[in-house]
């Protein structure tokens, strides 16, 4: 069983910037895709971003141009450089590992959270 562990939150004012980091227990170089959600008080769970195990992007469309993800296998670590944050970035956020083992069986494990707080 992957455990990933988040990184990284807390609070900073618009504008401002942070660098969520999730490290993983297992190489996550064979990972189909990692990404980053995040869920709002009263939101449901929203897909922040993600990076395949090719090196593809993607971002919702309010983060384009904001947020950038990265995967370095050799830290077994994913990380999310989160710039010009809004009041409404703010969320508990979640590191995802997810697809299917060359078994056929699907895998989909998830960190415990970050809180992330916008706010002057």
């Amino acid at each position: 069983q992957v455990r990933l562990v988040e990184s990284g939150g807390g609070l900073v004012q618009p504008g401002g910037s942070l660098t969520l980091s999730c490290v993983s227990s297992e190489s996550i170089f064979g990972l189909q895709t990692m990404a980053w959600y995040r869920h709002a008080p009263g939101k449901q769970r929203e897909l922040v971003a993600d990076i395949t195990r090719g090196g593809s992007t993607f971002y919702t469309d309010s983060v384009k141009g904001r947020f950038t993800i990265v995967k370095d296998n050799d830290k077994n670590t994913l990380f999310l450089q989160m710039d010009n944050l809004k009041p409404e970035d703010t969320a508990v956020y979640y590191c995802n590992g997810a697809g299917v083992n060359p078994g056929g069986w699907k895998y989909d494990y998830w960190g415990q959270g970050t809180q992330v707080t916008v706010s002057v």
